[in-house]
């Protein structure tokens, strides 16, 4: 567990709305009154979202249930998903949405008959990308104050406070003491060797 055991304050949307790179995707997320942010921001390091993201790690939120994430645009007022869509399932337990034009990684979600180890519930959310929430939630880009603040929410959806995935595939040097992936003396959330 991070170092870090203040309490953090943030202000908290009640949605937010982003896409991938083209716009040929779109999505609108809902969050319930309950919605824990600070435990529903996470990370992994895993190899597959290494080589999906492009990035050394993949900065999640958890969404539950997984219907609050909902595709929107006029592509999708037919009920069926965007046509750029596409899935990839790089093991048996999830599937990884993108955009088929521009590459875009939307959501990493488990299969819709997985169950929680141990308890066999169904496991009903999605993490959806944090990098591709629109710019006036994520950091307040055109925000009036009111309704979005002028820094966004990118703190409510990316503040490391959540579980943090694959922490055995640290790099280093370059991910094995940063704040954001649960180290250090800011440092926060739970740290998993692998999920």
């Amino acid at each position: 567990m991070g170092s870090n055991t203040e309490p953090l304050t943030f202000p908290k949307p009640k949605f937010i709305t982003g896409g991938c790179l083209c716009n040929a995707i779109r999505y609108r997320v809902d969050f319930p009154e309950d919605h824990d942010f600070l435990k529903s921001s996470s990370t992994c390091q895993c190899t597959q979202c290494r080589k999906q993201t492009g990035s050394l790690f993949f900065s999640c939120h958890k969404i539950s249930p997984a219907s609050n994430f909902q595709f929107i645009g006029d592509d999708f007022s037919s009920g069926t998903p965007p046509a750029a869509l596409k899935i990839y399932q790089a093991s048996k337990q999830a599937e990884r949405a993108f955009c088929g034009n521009c590459g875009s990684f939307i959501y990493w979600k488990p299969l819709a008959d997985s169950t929680e180890p141990g308890s066999g519930n169904k496991m009903d959310y999605l993490c959806f990308t944090v990098g591709t929430t629109d710019p006036l939630y994520l950091f307040g880009e055109g925000a009036d104050g009111i309704e979005v603040p002028n820094e966004g929410f990118g703190l409510a959806l990316a503040n490391g406070g959540g579980y943090h995935v694959w922490c055995r595939n640290e790099i280093k040097g370059v991910t094995d003491e940063s704040e954001l992936l649960g180290k250090g003396t800011k440092g926060r959330g739970i740290r998993l060797q692998e999920e």
